[in-house]
C-alpha cells in the first residue's frame, strides 16, 4: 500500500498570537500601575503642599489678628485681648471657611482658646515641648497626633505670636490651625477614582487595538505555516497575501518569491528527469536494437559497418550527455574552476569549424568573417573557452537555413575582446529570448531540429563566460538571423583574486535558475 506523506505540524500561529497578546497586555497593567502610583504620589504631594500654604497662610492672619487686637503686660506677662466678642467671631469665620481648628497657647503650651468650644478639653492636654520650640524658630506644619495631643492624624500648622513691647519684640503666645487629614485625602481618592475610570475605558480600547494587531501580524505568519505544511508534500501553488510594507510584509514576499522558485525548481526537476530519460532511453534504445541485430544476424555482414558507425554516434551523445550533467553538477556545486593559459583565438575557431565541414558542405553553408579575423592571444581556460565557442558554432550550423551563412566577427577594444557568431535562418522569437539561456531550455519545443540537444549548451556557456570575469549575450531578427556574443575582458585575465571573485559571483547569480 503506497503511504500518504504527512505534513509536518507546525503550532507557531497560535502560540505566538497569545504571545503578542499577553506582552501587549501586561505592558499596559505595568504602565497603568506605574502611571497611577506616580500620579498619586505627585498628587498627594502637591495637595500637601498647597494645605500647608493655605493652614500657614491662615495661622498667620489669626496670629496678626491677636497682636492687632491685643495689649501685653510685662509685669504680669499677659495678653489682653481688647475686644473678645470681635476676636472670637473673626477666629470663627476664619475656622469656618477652611474648615479647620484654630488654637492658640502659651509659651508653655497651655491652650488658651479653642475654636471648637472645647477649652476645657484642650487645657488638659499640653503641646509638646518640640512643637514650641519648632513654631518658635519659624513656621510648623506636621501630619500626625503630636504627641497625642490628638486621637487620630491632622494636619497642623503654627506660627508664633509676637508682641511690640517698648519696641523689644516678646514671644507671647503660638497660634495653631488643624485639620483631619481624612478631609484632605479626598482630593486625591476622588482623583484616583476618575483616573481608574478613565484608565479601565481606555485598557478596554486598547486591548481591542492590541488584539486587532496582534492578529493581523499573526495571520501571514499562519498562512505562511498552512503555504508549509502544502511545501512539504509537494504543493507549491499556495500564496500568502501582502498586506503591508511592512517587515511582516516584506517577509510575505520574500516567502512568496521562494514558494515561486521552489515551484519553478519542482517543474525543473521534473523537466530535467523528462529530459534526461529520453535523452538517454533513445540512444540506448538504438544502440541495443543494432547490437541485438548484428547478434542474431538480422543485420547482414556486409552492413554491420554501417550500423557500428550510428551505434558509434550514438555512444558520443551519450558521452556528451554525460559531460554535459557533469558540467552541470560542478556548476551548481561551485567546483567548476578555470585554469588560465595564453592561447590563440582565431585557431581554436578554425578547428571547431573543421569538425562541422561535412554539415556545412552539405548544406551549402557560406562562411563569412574568417578572411577578416585576425590573430590575437586571449589568457582564459583553452577547455571550457572550446566548450563555448563549439557550442555556438554547434548551433549555428544546426540552425542555419540550407544555403545560408554563419558570419564570424571580431571587436578588439583596450578593455576587452568580443566575438560574434552570427547565422542566418529562423532566429529566436523575442518570447523567448530571456530565456534562452536557461538549463533545459529548447526554443525547438518540438525537437524537429534539435532533437539531440537537452537545452544545456548555452547555460553552461554563460556559466563558463561569468566565471572568466565576461559574459555571452544574444540577438536575433525572426526569419532574418541569430547572433551570439561572447566578451573577455582584458584587465586582469591572469589575477587569481578577480578568478575567485568571478567564481563566487557565478555560485551566486546561476542558483536563481533563470538568467534576465
Amino acid at each position: 500500500m503506497k503511504s500518504k506523506v504527512k505534513a509536518p505540524n507546525f503550532r507557531i500561529g497560535r502560540s505566538l498570537f497569545q504571545k503578542y497578546l499577553a506582552f501587549g497586555l501586561m505592558i499596559l497593567l505595568v504602565s497603568f500601575i506605574a502611571l497611577g502610583i506616580t500620579m498619586y504620589y505627585f498628587v498627594t504631594s502637591y495637595w500637601e503642599a498647597e494645605k500647608k500654604n493655605n493652614l500657614i497662610d491662615n495661622a498667620t492672619k489669626v496670629a496678626q489678628v491677636i497682636e492687632a487686637s491685643s495689649d501685653y503686660s510685662s509685669v504680669t506677662r499677659t495678653l489682653i485681648v481688647n475686644d473678645l466678642d470681635l476676636f472670637t467671631v473673626t477666629i470663627d469665620t476664619i475656622s469656618e471657611s477652611v474648615d479647620a481648628e484654630i488654637f492658640v497657647v502659651d509659651t508653655k503650651g497651655v491652650c488658651k482658646y479653642c475654636s471648637d468650644g472645647e477649652l476645657n478639653l484642650r487645657e488638659t492636654k499640653l503641646i509638646p515641648s518640640y512643637v514650641l520650640a519648632l513654631t518658635t524658630s519659624g513656621d510648623f506644619f506636621e501630619h500626625g497626633t503630636l504627641e497625642g495631643f490628638y486621637s487620630e492624624p491632622y494636619y497642623t500648622a503654627g506660627v508664633p505670636i509676637v508682641i511690640n513691647d517698648q519696641g523689644e519684640k516678646v514671644l507671647v503666645a503660638f497660634c495653631y490651625v488643624s485639620t483631619k487629614s481624612a478631609f484632605v485625602s479626598q482630593f486625591p481618592m476622588t482623583f484616583m477614582r476618575i483616573f481608574l475610570t478613565a484608565a479601565v475605558l481606555t485598557l478596554l480600547i486598547v486591548l481591542i487595538f492590541v488584539f486587532w494587531m496582534s492578529y493581523s501580524m499573526v495571520k501571514p505568519l499562519r498562512q505562511m505555516s498552512t503555504a508549509a505544511k502544502k511545501f512539504a508534500v509537494g504543493d507549491f501553488s499556495t500564496r500568502v497575501t501582502v498586506t503591508s510594507n511592512d517587515e511582516i510584509g516584506e517577509l510575505a514576499t520574500a516567502f512568496n518569491e521562494m514558494a515561486d522558485s521552489l515551484s519553478a525548481s519542482e517543474s525543473m526537476r521534473r523537466s530535467f528527469i523528462a529530459n534526461v530519460s529520453h535523452e538517454l532511453k533513445t540512444p540506448m534504445t538504438t544502440i541495443a536494437g543494432f547490437i541485438d541485430g548484428m547478434l542474431d544476424g538480422t543485420i547482414p555482414q556486409e552492413r554491420q559497418g554501417h550500423y557500428m558507425k550510428i551505434v558509434s554516434g550514438e555512444v558520443k551523445r551519450l558521452s556528451r550527455l554525460v559531460t554535459s550533467m557533469l558540467s552541470l553538477s560542478r556548476i551548481d556545486n561551485g567546483e567548476l574552476k578555470i585554469s588560465r593559459k595564453t592561447f590563440e583565438m582565431f585557431s581554436m575557431i578554425v578547428t571547431i569549424l573543421s569538425t562541422f565541414e561535412q554539415q556545412i558542405e552539405e548544406k551549402h553553408f557560406e562562411i563569412r568573417g574568417l578572411e577578416d579575423f585576425k590573430s590575437v592571444e586571449v589568457n582564459a581556460d583553452p577547455d571550457l573557452m572550446y566548450q563555448v565557442i563549439y557550442n555556438l558554432i554547434e548551433n549555428a550550423v544546426k540552425f542555419t537555413n540550407e544555403g545560408g551563412y554563419i558570419l564570424f566577427i571580431l571587436d578588439e577594444t583596450r578593455y576587452d575582446l568580443s566575438v560574434s557568431i552570427e547565422n542566418s535562418g529562423a532566429g529566436i522569437p523575442p518570447e523567448d529570448i530571456r530565456y534562452i539561456f536557461d538549463r533545459f531550455y529548447k526554443t525547438d519545443k518540438s525537437r524537429s531540429i534539435d532533437k539531440k540537444g537537452m537545452g544545456l549548451g548555452l547555460f553552461i556557456a554563460k556559466s563558463i563566460m561569468r566565471l572568466h570575469g565576461g559574459d555571452i549575450y544574444v540577438e536575433s531578427v525572426v526569419n532574418e538571423y541569430c547572433r551570439f556574443t561572447f566578451r573577455l575582458p582584458k584587465k586582469n585575465m591572469g589575477n587569481k583574486e578577480s578568478t575567485t571573485r568571478n567564481e563566487k559571483y557565478i555560485e551566486t547569480t546561476l542558483s536563481s535558475e533563470t538568467e534576465e
